[in-house]
């Protein structure tokens, strides 16, 4: 297996079959937050739910500013 420079031989052991498992599970879990936080609300519905089921994920979860009120910040005079 090959994930973005990362090569780990799957050779049929218990402890390679663990190491995929936790690297499966934070690669995804890490795509998932990037999705939320650049938000996509789909996204940031399931980080929520898998903290909920996994307490030892812990992700900061997004504040979205109100758009007008970032338009405004940028009007010209202010």
């Amino acid at each position: 297996m090959i994930n973005g420079g990362f090569g780990l031989v799957l050779d049929g052991t218990e402890d390679a079959a663990r190491i995929a498992r936790n690297l499966l599970f934070w690669d995804v879990n890490n795509g998932i937050a990037r999705r939320a936080w650049a938000g996509n609300t789909n996204a940031l519905d399931t980080i929520k739910l898998a903290m909920q089921h996994e307490t030892g994920l812990k992700v900061t979860i997004p504040f979205h500013a109100d758009a007008d009120i970032i338009e405004k910040a940028f009007e010209k005079g202010n």
